[in-house]
């Protein structure tokens, strides 16, 4: 379940790169790119919060009982919900977004947990199933595109990776949010800027020539690119893939990873060039802006068996607060959010029952996740537990039904078919959306 290798993805890009077209049409075509994605350009941003959260902690909230903990609810900007007083800056978002508070997994494994909340599907020995990531990407990231269609912030994207999809719709790991990715420009050795770009078109003129005429000749019989592609031509993939990566290098949209030259209010907003998390939120939105179809952006250490409440309410809580929630803002602010949609989730939940070491354990009978965007309805709570939050009170939820609700928040069709690894076609979404978010 590896995704593409940043490193593999990009070490002969210095080397082998260049432009086959002349400048000047190479930015007016970039420009032209940019106007269409404006117009139509959709985003899935994902907050993956590794080790399993705890919802109890922070959306669905059992004041008064046993399994309560320590933290107060706070009233949102959406009417009759409430959120834990940890998370101000989200509460203020919240008109936005849904609390799923009847999630049902039962996958109380890290690993397969971390595999079924990516997929959508259970980890199986001989199907290798896309990140819901890589799937969007496949169906909406234009080829005219220099940069990558999926952005993982930290390493969880990548060990999911593509699976059947194949290495055009991998992540590209970007590891640490607050520098530009390494590798991205052409070595000193080079020359200076000028020699440096020459030498790089002549290189990639000379890439392209051997590499089109071995892809042609090993499909001589289908004469698009893209449908040699498709039927399998590992050539073609590798000479896709390699097309991407020059187009990067060139691509004045390489700036875009630069989160330091954001106003410094900005970086404040998001909690500080400290909070890891709240670069990755900035660079996130960074690349919406420009056309990226999915980011999925890392926050872990929440893996809580012991002293849970200091943990969250010193580090964690923070963090989540400042990122999340001046993303959910800045995205409104610039009319981004109905072609953006955003979920929050993690592999499972956290016990109700507090343990003997003042920490929650693993949880996946019934817990929440967050959602909106796109043309899902914000501003409100999606099913519910019991007073104790032991058990599904009503409107159960299913991760097919999740995957499909954020598929048809994107406006996409949950029954749209892709082909798995033997040929055998399958819907993007196993479940329902649920129709009262539309």
């Amino acid at each position: 379940m590896s995704g593409m290798n940043r490193r593999h993805f990009m070490q002969h890009m210095a080397g082998a790169s260049g432009l086959m077209l002349p400048g000047s049409h190479f930015l007016q075509g970039l420009r032209a790119a940019e106007t269409k994605l404006k117009k139509e350009n959709k985003s899935l941003i994902i907050f993956w919060m590794g080790g399993g959260p705890s919802h109890m902690d922070l959306w669905d909230l059992k004041p008064g009982e046993q399994t309560g903990g320590e933290f107060k609810p706070i009233k949102t900007s959406a009417s009759g919900v409430e959120i834990s007083e940890v998370l101000p800056t989200v509460a203020s978002q919240f008109k936005n977004l849904v609390a799923i508070r009847s999630l049902v997994t039962n996958e109380g494994s890290h690993e397969r947990g971390t595999v079924l909340m990516n997929t959508g599907k259970q980890p199986n020995p001989v199907v290798q199933y896309p990140a819901i990531g890589s799937v969007a990407s496949s169906l909406l990231t234009p080829k005219e595109l220099a940069l990558p269609g999926f952005i993982g912030i930290g390493g969880t994207a990548q060990r999911i990776g593509p699976g059947f999809l194949g290495m055009m719709n991998a992540p590209f790991t970007v590891q640490n949010a607050g520098q530009p990715p390494e590798n991205i420009k052409a070595p000193s050795s080079l020359g200076d800027e000028k020699t440096t770009e020459e030498r790089q078109r002549r290189r990639q003129r000379l890439f392209y020539t051997v590499e089109d005429g071995f892809s042609e000749s090993s499909f001589p019989h289908i004469r698009k690119a893209e449908d040699r592609e498709a039927a399998g031509s590992f050539a073609q993939s590798h000479t896709s893939i390699y097309k991407k990566a020059f187009d990067l290098t060139i691509s004045p949209l390489k700036t875009v990873f630069e989160v330091s030259k954001e106003p410094t209010s900005v970086i404040d907003a998001y909690g500080g060039r400290a909070n890891g998390f709240g670069m990755g939120c900035l660079l996130a939105r960074k690349l919406a802006e420009k056309g990226v179809t999915c980011v999925e952006i890392d926050l872990g250490g929440w893996d809580n068996h012991n002293g849970i409440f200091n943990t969250i309410r010193t580090g964690n809580g923070p963090r989540l607060d400042k990122g999340m929630g001046n993303l959910v803002k800045e995205l409104v602010e610039r009319g981004m959010w109905k072609n953006t949609v955003v979920m929050w989730m993690g592999e499972f939940g956290r016990t109700p029952r507090i343990n003997q070491n003042g920490g929650r354990d693993h949880w996946a009978r019934c817990w929440s996740v967050v959602i909106g965007g796109g043309a899902i309805k914000g501003g409100q709570a999606y099913g519910s537990t019991s007073k104790d939050g032991m058990d599904i009170k009503d409107k159960p939820c299913s991760i097919g039904d999740l995957f499909a609700t954020a598929y048809k928040g994107l406006g996409l069709d949950p029954a749209t078919p892709i082909r798995d690894n033997l040929g055998r076609p399958m819907p993007i979404g196993d479940g329902k959306p649920l129709e009262s978010l539309f």
